[in-house]
Formats: C-alpha cells, structure tokens, sequence
C-alpha cells in the first residue's frame, strides 16, 4: 500500500464526535459500516450504546489509527531497509574498481 493513501485514511476524533451527535454515523466514518447498520437499526442499543459511545468514541478512533500509523511504519522501515542495501552496494561496487 501507498504511504500517502494510509495517511489519507487517518480519522479525527471531532469528526467522529460531530457524526455520532448529528447523525449517528461514527462507525461508517471509521469504516465499519456492519456495526453501523446494526447501531442504526436498535436506535443506538435505545440510547444505551449510544451513551457508551460518547465515552469510548477517543478509543475507537485512537485504535484505528493505531493500525494504519503500524502500517505507515512498517512501509518506512521498508524504504529505510531497502536504501541502506543500495547504499551498501555502492560502496561495495566502489571498492571492486
């Protein structure tokens, strides 16, 4: 995957905020649309979950973004490895001649 497209795909907790309070679509936003049909259909578990959320809403998105900044990383070191290995072979095709 791209590193500029998993930066893209990083989410706000605001955002997730003003979701939740106007329309109820904070899971959509975070890209989980099964359990985003299933809060729309028990109306928020009748407040309940909805109510749980407000609290947890920070965790959700603060995981999310966990999972693609470990993908992010995972990319740098990558492009990190794999310059240090044409770096290498620089010097080591400067010392052949």
């Amino acid at each position: 995957m791209n590193k500029h497209y998993l930066q893209s795909k990083v989410k706000s907790t605001g955002t997730a905020y003003l979701l939740w309070f106007f329309l109820g679509a904070h899971y959509a936003y975070l890209g989980k649309w099964g359990i985003q049909i299933l809060y729309w259909l028990t109306l928020g578990g009748v407040g309940i979950w909805a109510l749980i959320d407000l609290f947890t809403m920070s965790g959700k998105v603060n995981r999310h973004n966990a999972t693609i900044f470990q993908q992010i990383e995972e990319i740098e070191k990558k492009e990190r490895d794999a310059e240090q290995a044409r770096n290498m072979a620089m010097i080591a095709a400067a010392k052949g001649n």
